[in-house]
């Protein structure tokens, strides 16, 4: 059963399906997202213009077509053999899935701003060779223009402003330092074999932030280990080996990133799922949730260089903090203890009792309320 896999190298989410689907040793294809690819495959399959895109060649007539990396990755660990990049037991399996909605939804802040910061001018040529591919290199790089504009002016929403850029670029910097010292002990962040949470990572760490020249040179000598377990991870050249520390262990490096999404990331989402209540609160289901649902003051940064910025209210990072939390109820007993003791022991306590306010899900490729959210 053969895998299609749709993307671009310029793009943060594919870059993070492409690393995965290496390592899992399944057999692929990948397509450039042209317009013409958009235009014949993916609009018709998914709707609206969006990477990457997985076809399964499962037998059916059309296969099956997968959009998000979650939905994709987990498709695939569903049907395929060998060694899971799931852990097996409670604490890691949790951080690590903690830690891929941290790479996915919080540090593609630091990826966007120094992509329009740094590397516009390269990112605006591989737009360009993406979707134009038979153009010269100077058309190309025209023809982007308007692709460019629309995903450098987005960043706004991801609270990148004047004010916000210093307290961006520590907190980036700071994040590198701690998974540096981190990568000194072990190849991935639980061992040997990459996580769930090493992907959610890989995404902004590879296809942005090393990928691109100037944010590369910066990863380079700021944090080589960091680029080399990027470029392993992204293109391994051992797949199906490796294994997760023993006794359920959680290194102190990886405690040290759960405390950056508890201090960074999870007050943002508190507020998020506040905004969602608000909103659903006379919604029937199946609605379609919009993208954004307003906009909000968001604490970016770390520790004492953090700043309070405007910043849109992003509904979509709640789709994968719900699998965090269905996760944490699916325990009991001991192993529902452990993750407790995790939550504050990283200082996210209330995370142990939180629900979201209406359960999401994913109908025709996008956000809406399930069924159980009736008004």
């Amino acid at each position: 059963m053969h895998y299609t896999l749709i993307g671009t190298p310029v793009s943060l989410y594919t870059g993070k399906v492409r690393g995965y689907l290496r390592w899992k040793n399944v057999p692929f294809t990948e397509r450039l997202s042209t317009r013409e690819v958009y235009k014949a495959d993916i609009l018709p399959r998914v709707g609206w213009p969006v990477i990457p895109v997985v076809i399964h060649e499962d037998g059916s007539p059309h296969g099956k077509t997968l959009q998000d990396t979650s939905d994709i990755i987990d498709y695939v660990e569903a049907r395929e053999p060998g060694p899971s990049i799931y852990p097996d037991t409670p604490r890691q399996r949790f951080a690590a899935l903690v830690l891929e909605l941290f790479g996915d939804e919080w540090l593609v802040i630091p990826a966007m701003h120094y992509r329009w910061a740094y590397n516009r001018a390269f990112a605006q040529q591989e737009f360009g060779a993406t979707s134009h591919p038979h153009l010269a290199p100077e058309e190309q790089f025209a023809a982007a223009e308007k692709a460019v504009g629309f995903f450098s002016g987005s960043i706004t929403g991801l609270g990148v402003n004047p004010d916000s850029i210093a307290a961006i670029e520590t907190a980036y910097e700071d994040f590198l330092t701690v998974f540096e010292a981190h990568l000194g002990a072990h190849d991935c962040l639980f061992g040997s074999r990459p996580s769930i949470g090493d992907y959610g990572l890989l995404g902004p760490l590879y296809a942005h932030l090393l990928r691109d020249p100037k944010s590369g040179e910066l990863m380079r000598r700021l944090a080589p280990r960091v680029a080399a377990w990027a470029e392993r991870c992204h293109a391994p050249q051992h797949s199906l080996t490796g294994n997760f520390l023993a006794k359920d262990d959680i290194p102190p490096g990886v405690m040290e990133l759960l405390h950056r999404f508890a201090a960074q990331h999870w007050p943002v989402l508190r507020d998020t799922a506040a905004a969602l209540a608000a909103w659903a609160a006379d919604k029937q289901a199946g609605t379609e949730v919009p993208r954004i649902l307003g906009f909000h003051k968001a604490r970016i940064g770390h520790g004492d260089s953090a700043v309070e910025t405007d910043r849109a209210i992003i509904p979509f990072p709640l789709w994968m903090l719900q699998g965090v939390t269905d996760y944490r109820d699916s325990l009991t007993g001991a192993a529902r203890l452990a993750v407790s003791e995790l939550l504050r022991s990283m200082g996210a306590a209330d995370l142990d009792a939180f629900t979201l306010p209406v359960r999401l899900e994913r109908r025709h490729f996008k956000l809406a309320l399930a069924a159980e959210t009736a008004a």
